[in-house]
């Protein structure tokens, strides 16, 4: 197109009519629009800003990489405002909460997925460029967390001093120690009138054995003593080591879809440089990609003429790449052709799904929008696993697998907010292995799929749960009504601990079936709050555990299945049939619902049927004709008992579904 415009004017040519000269085209040729076809940025043809030059002149010995973790409501994300305000990265009295980027983050309060952030801070007359994480105190995101130690070379522990030692920082602590990070205790709202920071630095001293000496003491909320934060951060924190000069290393820590761009990838330089215009390879697919844009999270993308060794910043590609299955996390990047020069970096274990539930559309005709909004959100969460199914009774749907049931919580949020989704979600469910008589094994993760009581007997030679190892931590006070809970949810208590005079560690193996049972909150309800807890997968054990299923007229309700203990069959089968009569209609003939555990029926209900009146107007009639009315009304109830169907609409299961 360039070109062909290029001619025309060397030639005299008007755009459009016979050649004239220009002075008598009616159409100037300065209206001419050109148009070029997309090529790599190229940050020589921009101007460096004064950032960008503050950030090229730091060597890398004045460079940290550091992350906040904590456990939930401590106030990592409160915190990094603060520290980004002290180092001029957002105006002071902006929103709060910068990094959490998701509705459902501020809504909630809580960080749901890891966030970056570099920052220059000026330190005894020198710039120091911090790389900051700000990681989920959830333990369902706990994947989130163990990729961002592996770009950070220490950590900010941060303790409420209210609250005091929990078990998520327990959990992250031991996390932290194991991949060698150094760490900062910084003991957070001081300023409560319940604050408790003596407390608070002897139980980090006692549980972790650390130096409680440089210890911070700040009320991130109002800013005491924050100033003080960067400094021991600086002191502490060792920079990363690299080496510019060398083949470019990288180690893909994250990665996001963009509408317009593509798959983004958020990365940690481990050595060499990388530019627009680099043409990379993955270790892991092998595929190779022109290097797009470079650049560095401040807070927001802020596109930088390169990225060097020690520095955390995202890159993506041009031509983008598409498919968000190529970025696989854990992945090591290096120029084309340096293969053989670069040693790949240990990866990150993809986590596990350990929580499944169905969705379905309220309205069949949403399907395609629902598919869309799901595919949206997975793009950006693919710790989700996804596989379609259907229902007789609910139609077309899925069967979603999320690491926790916040994380589902979370997932189910976002869909009804971001997206407008009607959706219909059935209560959680954990996977089962069944070991066959011929030594196969098998994963069961569809209530649905699980063999009948006959199939068991003839041809199972064991059926397994899945347990995880519970740490709770609590006030001596509520101890003997935990125990009496986890006792009550088939926990066997391994370890019971002492870590203050008034503190309790306390650990279980639960079955994973009685912790996604609302387990937490039963635990929150009988502490007031007080108990935290943490936990992580164990293994399948041996288990008495059969299939309940809900029928109705003997017809079985595909969509209300369940695994469970038998020892909970009659408890809640009882509580199925009642729940689901008081959302079914009445019908013109009696409606039986059951409730079964393999062959054995445990629980029954029964809908009684609409009554007419048959021996109206006949008050002065003969016996005989008053009983050969009756015998008719009770024949066609029998009949239409054998061939009429029960409808049970949408309504009546969204009534039994909900929480």
């Amino acid at each position: 197109m360039q070109s062909c415009l290029r001619s025309l004017l060397k030639t005299g040519h008007c755009v459009s009519g016979s050649p004239k000269p220009f002075g008598k085209c009616t159409t100037l040729p300065t209206s001419l629009r050109y148009f070029r076809s997309s090529s790599p940025f190229h940050a020589s043809s921009v101007s460096v800003s004064d950032l960008e030059k503050r950030i090229s002149a730091i060597p890398l010995d004045r460079f940290r990489n550091f992350c906040i973790v904590a456990h939930v409501d401590h106030g990592k994300s409160t915190l990094s405002d603060r520290l980004l305000e002290i180092t001029g990265t957002i105006e002071p009295g902006g929103k709060k909460q910068v990094l959490d980027k998701l509705d459902v983050e501020r809504e909630r309060g809580i960080t749901v997925k890891a966030q970056t952030c570099s920052m220059v801070y000026k330190y005894k007359g020198d710039d120091y460029l911090l790389h900051l994480v700000d990681t989920p105190g959830h333990v369902d995101f706990r994947a989130e967390v163990s990729r961002s130690y592996a770009s950070c070379g220490g950590a900010i522990l941060l303790v409420d001093a209210s609250q005091g030692v929990q078990a998520q920082t327990v959990a992250n602590f031991f996390l932290a120690f194991s991949q060698g990070l150094h760490l900062i205790p910084i003991i957070n709202k001081v300023d409560l009138p319940s604050a408790d920071a003596s407390r608070a630095l002897e139980q980090i001293k006692t549980s972790f054995e650390l130096d409680v000496e440089n210890a911070v003491m700040v009320s991130a909320k109002t800013g005491l003593n924050v100033e003080a934060v960067l400094p021991a951060v600086i002191e502490n924190i060792p920079a990363p080591i690299g080496d510019a000069t060398k083949p470019l290393r990288l180690l893909l820590v994250d990665s996001w879809y963009s509408t317009y761009k593509g798959v983004i990838l958020l990365v940690r330089i481990f050595d060499g440089t990388i530019k627009p215009g680099d043409q990379i390879t993955s270790f892991a697919t092998g595929l190779k990609y022109i290097v797009g844009e470079v650049g560095i999270m401040y807070p927001d993308q802020t596109p930088q003429r390169s990225l060097r060794a020690g520095q955390l910043g995202y890159i993506y590609f041009n031509p983008g790449m598409k498919r968000s299955q190529e970025a696989k996390v854990g992945d090591t990047y290096t120029t084309v052709g340096s293969e053989s020069l670069v040693e790949a970096l240990p990866g990150f274990e993809e986590p596990k799904s350990m929580v499944f539930v169905a969705a379905y559309p309220v309205d069949q005709g949403d399907y395609g929008h629902l598919e869309d909004s799901i595919n949206q959100i997975v793009l950006n969460d693919r710790s989700v696993t996804l596989q379609k199914e259907s229902s007789e009774a609910l139609g077309a749907g899925w069967r979603l697998g999320f690491l926790g049931t916040l994380h589902c919580s979370v997932f189910e949020d976002r869909l009804r907010q971001e997206h407008g989704a009607s959706i219909i979600i059935t209560p959680p469910t954990v996977p089962f292995k069944v070991v066959w008589a011929n030594g196969k094994e098998e994963i069961i993760r569809n209530p649905a799929e699980f063999p009948d009581s006959d199939i068991v007997r003839a041809r199972v030679a064991e059926l397994q749960e899945p347990y995880v190892s519970v740490t709770i931590t609590m006030p001596e006070e509520y101890l003997g009504k935990v125990i009496e809970l986890c006792e009550g949810n088939r926990g066997e208590q391994t370890e019971l601990q002492f870590f203050t005079a008034t503190q309790v560690i306390l650990k279980y193996d639960l079955p994973l079936a009685q912790l996604v049972d609302d387990f937490f909150g039963k635990l929150k309800g009988i502490s007031k709050g007080y108990a935290s807890l943490d936990y992580e997968e164990a293994e399948y054990r041996r288990s008495n555990i059969v299939k309940l299923q809900l029928l109705v007229n003997k017809f079985p309700v595909d969509a209300v299945s369940r695994v469970v203990h038998t020892s909970q069959a009659e408890r809640l089968g009882r509580q199925w049939v009642t729940k689901f009569k008081s959302h079914v209609d009445r019908q013109l003939f009696e409606v039986v619902i059951q409730a079964t555990a393999g062959k054995r029926i445990v629980a029954r209900e029964t809908l009684k049927p609409f009554h007419k009146n048959v021996l109206h107007g006949l008050n002065g009639t003969d016996l005989s004709r008053r009983k050969k009315l009756l015998e008719r009304q009770k024949e066609g109830r029998k009949k239409l008992k054998t061939f009429g169907n029960v409808t049970v609409d949408q309504k009546a299961f969204r009534g039994f579904l909900a929480k």
